[in-house]
């Protein structure tokens, strides 16, 4: 694996630029390097986890909630850098137990993200994690599915930020951390 160089700057600086993917005039942003070097992911997950923190070091949080797909890659090692659960925000149908579902507007037409309904326990505070904060549609989701649980949503941690985008808005004024903006 390549050198990310010095803490989370190197690791970020492996984040690969792929010129029209999906699609012509997209510029995706592939995180594969990034995960593929253990110093980086390391960097990250510590730089991600600091949201479920005091500024003691304390995990302030009882669970991490990880959004489909890529927030599972990120969330699971955040949750256990923080000592705490795991929980996965699926894609409708995924989840084979009882579940809290919210629906919201994509561009092009509607998604369903869902939760097991015992998946949090009344007053538990957690933190959202995903790879990228775009419109802000899927972590507004996540946070309305984490009020019907009877949860409170403590912080928004996300790799990446598309600047151009109203991802913020979407958040309120949770406190959000992204470790980079494009």
């Amino acid at each position: 694996m390549s050198d990310p160089g010095p803490g989370l700057d190197g690791a970020l600086a492996l984040i690969a630029d792929v010129p029209d993917f999906p699609e012509p005039g997209i510029l995706f942003k592939d995180i594969t390097p990034l995960l593929a070097d253990h110093t980086a992911l390391t960097a990250v997950i510590d730089a991600l986890a600091a949201a479920g923190r005091d500024d003691s070091g304390r995990p302030v949080v009882d669970k991490v909630l990880g959004m489909e797909s890529r927030g599972f890659i990120l969330g699971a090692p955040v949750a256990l850098a923080l000592g705490v659960g795991f929980v996965p925000v699926r894609k409708a149908g995924k989840l084979p137990r009882a579940t809290y579902a919210v629906s919201y507007a994509l561009e092009y037409g509607e998604a369903t993200l869902e939760v097991h309904q015992d998946a949090l326990q009344p007053g538990d505070r957690v933190l959202l994690v995903d790879d990228v904060l775009a419109t802000g549609g899927t972590a507004r989701a996540t946070m309305d599915l984490v009020g019907q649980c009877g949860g409170s949503v403590h912080a928004v941690a996300m790799l990446m930020e598309l600047g151009f985008l109203p991802g913020r808005d979407a958040i309120g004024d949770v406190p959000l951390t992204c470790l980079l903006t494009v």
